[in-house]
């Protein structure tokens, strides 16, 4: 039965029951018996089902599917993480009391909204004995985990009615695009002086997934715009373009070498990448694009590229399909996807040219990797009878529709036998600024992207396309809507912005989106509240860089002492001497006051009050303080140094080598960032988090100046942005400090 209609009979059935589950996300169908509930708090074991324990998922998107062991042991910590529950996991024929058992039901229907069997459906049991959750596949028990954890949060004491849910996802393919081309996020998140720490990426499939989301769609190559209208093919050539998969071999040195390896993905960095995501059931799929946006391949290949617009290939040329292949050719064996991604969108030269090129690469790829993988490309000259035979074939790819001007979708690709993937720009992103894209999810599209409603205004869901025209739409029972997954784009290249700022364009996106593309049908009202108790407990991620303090006080070192006078227990380590006062510390190169912890995320205020006496060199490199995702630096203006960009400020510095003390404060403020000096006595008291002290910025307080980001825009233009830096609180001095002085006090609060 399609998904759709058995929602609406759950909605009825639930409409007079007494107790139901609280709402989840996506929306889960539970059903409860109105008897009772089952307190998490008591389970005693995580059991999995010994028949099917090495079961593997084969019918998804992954190669490396984990087995039904393999995800019980991520929830058995994910338990433990979200609601300190510390369950074993063992194997048993049956279901013991008072434990999770998980297990698959091979014999059980799940269908999506066409009415198509899913590997990914559910059932969920609660019971006075426990809980069983039985996956059509040890992926679709993967979901049912998710639904447990976000019950227990929900419900505020950790128990879950009695009762059960019958669930499974409207569409097969539901996830999220990164522009990691035009902006590198590295799976070692670091700052130019601190050690490498956990993956950003593998983060957010970490936050993808506790939503059910399962694919994440990679875009790997590309450049910035080439106007061909004011630019030189000299300029041309010399525009920034990416590449960001490296390699070692011989026949591609040339690709590599205006790139920078610590900004590229190895193959361990990306096997690592792919498995880490793969455990929690979310698939990275590949895009290395071309034949356009192509002039990384033209700036190795001078001869490759057309005359009037460079980052367009010259199809036509006897080497340009011969080359793409081969670089295909040297990374298909990374990839453990069953589909890639060659992207062919926007070129404009000869459609027969590009459905060739098309047509060859996706055979190339089916016939030289293991299985033979699916091509993906995005919507771009659709069929037309004038093109007789030199038409893709329906079964040489998979369109990934996103604007209207490229294609519309239902008629040119659906009516004409190609499956589509939903990537319509009804909630096409571009992060910081744009002249006609917002800069998070409109998730407000959700509720109100399905015209045909009467009205207007019903539920969006991935057989959505056109918000506007219900006649451009199919039914959900469409077989060939393969789904949906929403880009967030970086066009304006990587000093736009800082990592967590496409997590912050997507952290409402994500959960709203998810719900829809899984077939819910949240209200705003129950998505509100949901997310809003959801989010503080998404395990596996620390997205937000928060750290847990009793008050507003994170830490506060004074006095000569390393312990944290705060109340939160996060004592210092200090090499550094005390002074001959006994109540400041001597600062230089070779020691260092290290906190336990390592980066603050939005909403603070760090303070300092030190004395510079000297400088390395000409004083253009000196780090105050480093940390995860940033370093707090003078350059010589005071400068933070985040996402490999300095953001500099134009008129604030630190007085060196003067004897003064000065009171040093770095701000973040929702989605911005201040700093601010004032020369001060080591007896003044010192500042309270909140109260400023000279100007730059509209919301900059008192003595503060705004760092913001400088984005070029197409080589006609700047704007400035806000940029929302996380504060660096692991060390002060220490190893390339290049700095000597003295630390009076140093503390972190979340008052801003």
């Amino acid at each position: 039965m399609p998904r759709i209609s058995w929602l609406l009979k759950w909605i009825s059935a639930t409409a007079s029951a007494k107790d139901s589950v609280s709402v989840g996300i996506p929306k889960t169908p539970f059903i409860s018996s109105g008897e009772g509930v089952y307190s998490i708090s008591g389970l005693k074991g995580l059991v999995v089902d010994s028949q099917y324990s090495d079961f593997r998922d084969e019918a998804g998107e992954t190669l490396i599917p984990p087995t039904l062991s393999d995800f019980a042991s991520t929830f058995a910590g994910d338990l433990k993480s979200v609601l300190d529950i510390d369950l074993d996991v063992s194997t048993a024929d049956v279901a013991p009391p008072d434990a999770i058992f998980l297990t698959v039901n091979e014999s059980a229907e799940y269908v999506g909204a066409s009415g198509a069997a899913t590997s990914e459906g559910y059932t969920l049991t609660v019971s006075p004995s426990g809980v069983v959750i039985s996956g059509a596949s040890p992926l679709g028990a993967w979901w049912g985990t998710r639904t447990v954890l976000q019950q227990a949060i929900l419900s505020k004491d950790g128990s879950i009615p009695y009762g059960e849910a019958k669930d499974a996802p409207g569409w097969g393919i539901r996830g999220m695009m990164l522009d990691a081309a035009r902006h590198y996020y590295p799976p070692e998140v670091r700052s130019s002086k601190s050690a490498a720490n956990k993956l950003f990426i593998t983060d957010l499939c970490s936050y993808m997934s506790f939503f059910k989301q399962n694919t994440f769609h990679l875009h790997l190559s590309d450049n910035l715009y080439n106007n061909v209208a004011i630019y030189t093919r000299e300029r041309s050539l010399e525009l920034d373009a990416w590449f960001r998969l490296w390699s070692d071999a011989e026949d591609l040195a040339g690709l590599m070498q205006n790139q920078l390896k610590n900004e590229s993905y190895t193959r361990d960095q990306f096997e690592d990448m792919q498995s880490a995501c793969a455990a929690r059931g979310v698939t990275i799929i590949p895009e290395i694009e071309a034949p356009g946006h192509a002039l990384a391949i033209v700036q190795w290949r001078p001869e490759l590229g057309l005359s009037d617009d460079l980052s367009l290939l010259n199809i036509s040329h006897p080497d340009t399909i011969p080359t793409v292949q081969a670089i295909w050719s040297e990374f298909l064996p990374w990839f453990h996807s069953k589909t890639v991604h060659i992207g062919a969108d926007e070129y404009t030269a000869d459609p027969a040219d590009y459905n060739r090129f098309v047509s060859e690469m996706a055979a190339h790829i089916r016939d030289t990797s293991p299985g033979g993988k699916a091509t993906r490309i995005w919507g771009t000259f659709p069929p037309k009878p004038e093109y007789g035979d030199g038409n893709v074939a329906t079964d040489a790819v998979s369109v990934q529709h996103w604007a209207f001007f490229e294609d519309n979708p239902y008629p040119d690709y659906i009516r004409n036998g190609y499956a589509v993937l939903n990537s319509d720009d009804t909630f096409y992103t571009v992060n910081k600024w744009s002249g006609s894209y917002p800069q998070q999810v409109p998730i407000a599209r959700t509720w109100n992207g399905d015209p045909s409603v009467p009205g207007g205004g019903g539920l969006w869901h991935p057989n959505v396309f056109d918000t506007k025209d219900a006649a451009n739409n199919p039914p959900a029972s469409e077989p060939l809507v393969l789904g949906a997954v929403t880009p967030l784009w970086n066009d304006y290249g990587a000093n736009a912005s800082v990592y967590s700022e496409a997590y912050y364009a997507w952290r409402e996106g994500i959960p709203a989106l998810a719900d829809k593309q899984w077939g819910g049908d949240l209200s705003e009202a129950e998505f509100g509240a949901a997310f809003e108790a959801l989010r503080p407990s998404v395990p596996g991620e620390n997205l937000e860089r928060s750290i847990a303090s009793d008050g507003p006080t994170v830490f506060n070192y004074t006095g000569g002492s390393v312990d944290d006078t705060s109340g939160n227990g996060y004592d210092a380590m200090v090499s550094c001497p005390l002074a001959d006062d006994d109540q400041t510390w001597a600062i230089d190169s070779s020691c260092a006051f290290e906190t336990p912890l390592d980066s603050k995320g939005r909403n603070y205020t760090l303070s300092l009050r030190l004395r510079i006496d000297a400088t390395a060199g000409d004083g253009t490199d000196v780090t105050l303080v480093s940390g995860r995702d940033s370093a707090l630096m003078l350059t010589p203006s005071v400068t933070l140094f985040a996402a490999g960009t300095y953001f500099r400020l134009r008129s604030t510095t630190v007085p060196v080598g003067t004897g003064e003390w000065v009171d040093l404060r770095l701000v973040g403020r929702g989605n911005q960032t201040f700093a601010g000096v004032r020369t001060t006595s080591l007896d003044t008291p010192l500042p309270l988090p909140g109260v400023g002290g000279g100007g730059g910025g509209d919301d900059a307080a008192e003595g503060e100046e705004e760092f913001q980001a400088m984005l070029g825009i197409n080589g006609e233009s700047v704007e400035w942005t806000p940029v929302a830096i996380e504060a660096p609180i692991a060390r002060i001095g220490g190893d390339g400090a290049d700095w000597s002085g003295r630390l009076a006090a140093w503390s972190l609060s979340s008052d801003v």
